[in-house]
């Protein structure tokens, strides 16, 4: 008996049977080829539903010529039906359902064909405050032009055998501007009343049926709240989805909030660890209570035991789970076998999923870097001959590539200098609202207890203790050191380092600099932290602003924290000099002195240093030694975990 009931029973979505109530919501990839399903696209998916997920809604397919990006899936034209044929095919031979999504995002066109800035239309003239568009009012023939590519799209979808549709209006896209009065100003038939604002709705949700015909599922994902002084509102969207079920023409809503529109919006599209797990689901009951179409929910489920929760609650009849599948694809399979302690839980850092996406590069994760790179790496080849592997170094990076060369057959010893593993991320999740990125260690310790990997803590290696081991292969992985600058009238100043404020060691006083050249979650963390604390803080950041190298919706969040607190940010600022109460910096740019006064400790967050000396005593291991993370080059958990992959594969 499955320790998820409720999780685990199938339902009945219009026509289709699912045989659980977990799926994959719909989340863009980069994994596209010219706008096709690609093989990385598939395998991608697969990984999933080989584990029992029971659906899975593919990212957004733009409908119209009028938004056709570089990186983005479309069904403008017949090209695209041989691959939705193989991704249904995919989900037939595992027995998930597979949806498509259809897309347009009006105001907040934010793609690029070739880097130049596409024009965006809308219901009315409203710019956006994320992406400074201003759109053209569509006409009514654009409106209707729209609304036949709908149906065209629906058809192609149909005919490649996908088991369904729904319709985007999530996140502030096209749909949801034509349902909301604040940016919907028109006059027309499809303004004004709420009966108006629906007339685009229920022409696309009318055109779909046209085109994919009535034994296709046809569904809608909708932002009930765009948590956005001007996005809609709870009740606002309620009104409209009542209206929309007595239509009769849909199947199911799949409920989700936050807007892409605003800074605030973008901080619940993908909600990082400073939220509650599970937080959104309150708003499927409220829609539940509205309707009776089947609901589905996400936002941050990274549990089994949250998603049962929710189901067994009434708040909602499915439940999405995202990054929780990008950290470990065989969520399904471990949640139905009552492993859920096996799961590699989502630690909600945003940095390689999001974080990868939004600089155009496909989405992964820093814990299981498998993931948008199934074909290379997410089987694991046994060895041909196994061999005997040191690995040198407990944290991220050390911990995978013993773990990954373990699956692989080989014999695999662990050394760590500490009383723990898990390096640099013990003191990561020492900063405020970074307590889950302990989690990165508490998993990758999980599975080195699963595979029986030989570790050993308090255990300092030496070139001496190498050769006495004898080793095959040998994985260094032995970090990096915090160093202060050396600058001018240090002597005169008291200066300590970010890594000897974040173990409690360093009395900072009631003033301090944080000084910032990395310009990432450090910086952010300690000015909190010292802030919190009644310290007078001055964050001097060696960037554009502050967090600048941290993915946009975690930055965004740490920011706003640091201006409740009234700590001041100077970015575009190098570091020069220090007194007994100054900070000295140089404008990176204009090259001007910039002075911090009234200073009792300078907060040093600089360049690491590697901790490369045993590395240049076994040079002579040639070809059988391999740096990987920090003690290469000082980077993030992100390239540790990687390379300790990638070293592992070629053993």
């Amino acid at each position: 008996m499955t320790r998820f009931p409720h999780l685990f029973q199938p339902i009945e979505i219009g026509r289709m049977t699912v045989k659980n109530r977990i799926f994959v919501p719909g989340h863009n990839t980069a994994l596209s080829v010219e706008g096709l399903v690609s093989d990385e696209m598939i395998a991608y998916h697969e990984a999933r539903a080989e584990a029992g997920v029971g659906m899975i809604t593919m990212e957004v397919s733009t409908v119209h010529p009028s938004y056709a990006p570089h990186g983005r899936l479309s069904v403008v034209t017949d090209d695209c039906i041989p691959g939705l044929e193989r991704m249904a095919a995919m989900g037939r031979r595992h027995d998930c359902r597979v949806l498509g999504q259809l897309f347009h995002p009006g105001r907040v066109a934010a793609a690029s064909e070739d880097g130049s800035v596409m024009a965006s239309y809308a219901p009315s003239e409203v710019p956006d405050e994320f992406y400074k568009n201003v759109p053209a009012p569509l006409t009514t023939d654009q409106i209707r032009d729209l609304v036949d590519h709908y149906r065209r799209g629906a058809a192609r979808m149909a005919e490649g055998g996908l088991d369904g549709i729904e319709l985007i209006s999530s996140m502030g896209y096209l749909i949801s501007q034509f349902l909301n009065p604040r940016l919907n100003q028109r006059t027309d038939e499809f303004g004004g009343s709420l009966e108006n604002r629906l007339r685009f709705l229920r022409e696309v949700i009318a055109a779909v049926r046209k085109g994919a015909g009535d034994e296709i599922v046809v569904g809608i994902r909708i932002s009930a709240d765009e948590m956005d002084g001007e996005g809609l509102q709870p009740g606002e969207t309620i009104e409209a989805l009542e209206a929309i079920e007595a239509d009769g023409r849909l199947d199911y809503f799949n409920i989700i909030a936050s807007t892409t529109a605003s800074y605030a919006g973008w901080l619940h599209i993908i909600p990082s660890m400073v939220m509650p797990n599970a937080y959104l689901a309150p708003l499927g009951r409220q829609v539940k209570d509205a309707v009776t179409l089947p609901v589905m929910i996400a936002g941050r489920v990274t549990q089994p035991h949250e998603a049962e929760r929710i189901i067994a609650s009434g708040q909602a009849d499915m439940v999405g789970v995202v990054r929780g599948h990008i950290a470990d694809p065989e969520f399904a399979r471990k949640a139905r076998e009552g492993r859920p302690e096996d799961i590699r839980a989502c630690i909600g850092c945003n940095q390689a999923c999001i974080g990868h996406r939004l600089k155009g590069f496909p989405i992964s994760c820093i814990q299981h870097p498998e993931t948008g790179r199934e074909l290379q790496y997410y089987r694991k080849s046994r060895a041909d001959a196994p061999k005997r592997v040191m690995v040198v170094g407990g944290g991220p990076g050390g911990m995978k590539a013993a773990i990954v060369a373990a699956q692989r057959g080989h014999d695999v010893t662990l050394y760590e200098k500490e009383a723990r593993l898990g390096g640099q991320a013990l003191l990561a999740q020492l900063l405020p609202d970074r307590s889950e990125f302990g989690g990165l260690v508490t998993n990758l310790a999980r599975e080195l207890e699963i595979l029986g990997v030989s570790v050993r803590t308090r255990t300092e290696v030496t070139a001496d203790l190498v050769a006495a081991t004898g080793p095959d292969a040998i994985v260094l992985a032995t970090g990096a050191e915090p160093q202060i600058p050396a600058i001018e009238g240090l002597e005169e100043a008291h200066v300590v380092d970010s890594w000897a404020v974040l173990r409690g060691e360093a009395n900072v006083g009631r003033s301090a600099v944080v000084w910032d050249w990395r310009s990432d979650w450090v910086g952010l963390g300690l000015a909190q932290l010292l802030a919190q604390s009644g310290c007078r803080v001055r964050l001097a950041v060696n960037g554009i602003v502050a967090g600048e190298r941290v993915p946009s919706m975690v930055r965004d969040y740490a920011v706003g924290e640091l201006h409740k607190l009234g700590v001041e940010i100077v970015p575009y600022v190098r570091l020069f000099g220090a007194d007994e109460d100054s900070v000295y910096f140089q404008h990176v740019t204009s090259g001007e002195p910039v002075i911090l006064d009234e200073v009792d400790t300078l907060v040093s967050h600089h360049a690491l240093r590697r901790n490369a000396g045993l590395a240049e005593e076994l040079n002579a291991w040639g070809e059988r030694l391999t740096l990987i993370g920090d003690c290469l080059g000082p980077r993030t958990a992100e390239e540790a975990v990687l390379e300790g992959l990638k070293a592992a594969m070629a053993i």
